[in-house]
């Protein structure tokens, strides 16, 4: 699949946000601490991947009722679903001036009633775009980094309407943001996922 840059300007995925806050200080700290251990770009982009999928439980998994969305929060709280997780992993990144950004896929909804967009990560390497999903692993789910072929939690099914979404974003999906902003906890927030984009 052909990734596409909604922001030409590479620039704008090196950036902080609200969202991607990589100024924050809590931020900041975590990425020293994972770039302390490291020799290279790679061997960092690798441990923040691994720090935010295996260190921070994704809420579902976990039965963490609170809804965290900025990357600095889900650090504290050390809990959020795929979106804010792909949050933390790109702010780290670009904390450590590796471009970063936000993708999505549609998938069959865990209960099998229609579809939700799941979050991802993409890390820019060798000169191309390599999406990453930091969501945890658990029994059926093995994701991986990888820049040599897609190591996803899920694979798209394409016969029940899922869809790899090509389009890279310096920023969330606004329709991402406002189910993560208004939730009032996860249950709320599982009720209006977003089911497109």
């Amino acid at each position: 699949m052909q990734l596409i840059q909604h922001t030409p300007d590479l620039s704008a995925y090196l950036a902080a946000d609200e969202v991607v806050d990589h100024e924050h200080p809590l931020v900041r700290r975590t990425a020293a601490r994972l770039a302390r251990d490291v020799t290279d770009s790679y061997d960092y982009a690798r441990a923040a991947f691994a720090f935010v999928r295996d260190q921070i439980p994704h809420s579902a998994d976990s039965g963490d009722p609170r809804v965290t969305w900025r990357a600095s929060d889900v650090l504290e709280r050390r809990t959020g679903i795929c979106y804010a997780k792909a949050h933390a992993l790109a702010a780290l990144l670009r904390a450590e001036d590796i471009p970063a950004a936000l993708c999505y896929q549609r998938l069959r909804h865990d209960d099998g009633g229609g579809h939700v967009v799941h979050g991802l990560a993409a890390v820019r390497f060798r000169g191309g775009w390599h999406r990453q999903d930091p969501r945890g692993n658990k029994p059926g789910v093995d994701a991986r980094f990888s820049l040599d072929g897609e190591r996803l939690a899920f694979a798209v099914d394409a016969e029940s309407s899922e869809v790899d979404y090509p389009v890279l974003y310096a920023e969330p999906h606004p329709v991402v943001l406002n189910a993560l902003k208004t939730a009032t906890d996860r249950a709320h927030l599982w009720r209006t996922l977003p089911t497109a984009l």
